[in-house]
């Protein structure tokens, strides 16, 4: 097999802070805690990769993601595209977590493991074999890319997976870093891989000509649509987009790589989800404008419009006729589905905002919005349009947070996150998870419009059962008394406090556990 890109040598040893970083975290593993991978990071060369992440995804009120592996984000990324193989270097109670949820997601493809000890991860050796497994996995007849993910151990002890060969016999080298303690949040991590790619990809159409689209090129100018939004939401787009004499082109993150090439081709970029920073920069430095906010609700679709025709040179006359022609309908759907009730909305998608818009137009009292994404420039738009309306929108929004406005504001229906779904049940409020059944939905243009009112009217419906099954159960007990005993429970404080000073002692906090 030929190579090309391989220039450096790991035959200098490994030695002074880089070493000492391997060890103290090999010693402790994934419970080092993220001060300590951080230190190791830095020590062994991963400075720079660490400050890029700050300035990406800037942190909120809390250090450590509250929602599943960040790198679920890279791996679904990856999983989901046409001739792409992935594969993961971490510890192997990491990878299992991400193999299981990945498969409960529905991927129907085996995920690559490269496993590692204390000696091969300190001598370098872990290294040479995730490059001898991507030159095993480089069959140009199968695939078009291979993707590798360093996980939080190997990325705080400085594994250089840029040392990987660019290129095997045609076949794409990406490998990334996606440390729990470098990226927030599962989204924000679709877009290392996402703008990892996209990078790689302008650089090949920098050096000359690159393969056409599956389904041909558009005889229109076309929008890139950036997010993992619903599979009809580009059918919507494009039929929102057609009076102006423009085409839904591909959404990033793509399903094929040659799907890449057709994106940077668009004159512009739409940013449904706002948080794809390192995408974006790809797309300016294309040359093409991004476009923030979502063709959401009467007056979402209005502006975005306007926004997007704006961009690509359409004239007045077009852009009036692609609203007259959109707007009647979705203002129609969204009368005929009215949903009535108080909602708090929060989530870790980066759809959140959008969600609210669509849920305000169609009649609910939303209270507050919670993301555990970042305010970005391409998030400024709703934003402004749900501050005006007097609701308040927090950015990195913590559990505790959502917990708080649960209780401030008492919905009759909380969206959410998994844990703020089980605390809204246990009191009685009815309560829907984000990402399985809100995001998972169109909610671009008509189609859009009515798409939340049957399963949100039907979960408010449901509060009077939530009050019976209370009151069934009252009695039962919680935490430790939970469940039916003969005897009440004794509990002893004196232990349960011993042993949270044996874990202060050992270096560890409540959030390492």
């Amino acid at each position: 097999m030929q190579a090309k890109g391989y220039a450096e040598s790991l035959d200098a040893p490994v030695s002074g802070d880089g070493l000492q970083a391997r060890v103290a975290v090999e010693g402790k593993g994934c419970h080092a805690g993220a001060g300590e991978m951080q230190r190791a990071a830095k020590a062994a060369g991963n400075s720079a990769l660490l400050e890029r992440y700050a300035t990406d995804y800037p942190k909120g009120p809390h250090d450590q993601p509250q929602s599943m592996c960040p790198a679920f984000g890279s791996l679904r990324v990856g999983l989901r595209m046409r001739r792409t193989a992935t594969v993961l270097s971490g510890s192997a109670c990491c990878v299992y977590g991400l193999t299981f949820t990945s498969h409960f997601y529905g991927a129907r493809r085996s995920v690559g493991y490269v496993p590692f000890n204390s000696e091969t991860l300190v001598t370098g050796k872990l290294f040479e074999d995730i490059r001898e497994a991507v030159f095993k996995l480089a069959d140009p007849a199968q695939y078009d890319a291979i993707v590798v993910i360093n996980l939080c151990v190997p990325t705080a002890s400085g594994v250089p997976l840029r040392l990987l060969p660019r290129e095997i016999d045609g076949v794409r080298v990406i490998g990334i870093d996606v440390p729990g303690f470098g990226v927030p949040t599962h989204a924000e991590a679709k877009d290392v891989l996402a703008g990892a790619m996209l990078e790689f990809a302008r650089q090949e159409v920098m050096d000359g000509p690159v393969a056409a689209p599956r389904t041909g090129v558009s005889e229109r100018p076309t929008v890139a649509l950036v997010g993992e939004i619903f599979p009809a939401d580009p059918v919507s787009i494009g039929m929102l987009l057609e009076p102006m004499g423009l085409a839904a082109g591909p959404t990033v993150p793509t399903r094929e790589w040659r799907e890449l090439y057709a994106a940077l081709d668009c004159p512009v970029a739409a940013g449904l989800h706002p948080f794809y920073r390192s995408v974006f920069r790809q797309f300016d430095a294309a040359g093409r404008p991004v476009i923030g906010s979502a063709p959401v609700g009467h007056d979402g679709t209005a502006a975005w419009l306007a926004a997007i025709g704006e961009a690509c040179g359409v004239s007045r006359t077009q852009i009036a006729a692609a609203q007259n022609k959109a707007l009647p309908a979705i203002k129609g759907a969204l009368a005929g589905a009215p949903i009535k009730g108080r909602i708090t909305v929060s989530g870790y998608e980066g759809s959140e905002l959008l969600v609210a818009r669509l849920l305000v137009e169609s009649g609910a009292d939303v209270r507050s919005v919670g993301t555990a994404c970042p305010r970005t420039e391409w998030s400024a738009v709703d934003e402004a349009w749900l501050n005006d309306r007097g609701i308040a929108v927090t950015y990195r929004a913590s559990l505790e947070q959502d917990l708080a406005a649960l209780d401030q504001f008492d919905p009759d229906l909380a969206i959410g996150t998994t844990p703020l779904v089980q605390a809204a049940k246990q009191r009685g409020t009815p309560a829907l998870y984000f990402t399985n059944l809100i995001s998972a939905r169109p909610l671009m243009g008509a189609a859009g419009a009515g798409s939340l009112a049957q399963v949100v009217n039907a979960a408010m419906a449901n509060r009077e059962r939530f009050d019976r099954m209370r009151e069934f159960f009252e009695g039962v007990g919680e935490g430790d008394t939970a469940g039916v005993w003969q005897e009440e429970p004794v509990l002893h404080p004196g232990f349960r406090a011993s042993q949270s000073r044996k874990a202060v002692r050992k270096g560890l906090s409540e959030g390492d556990f």
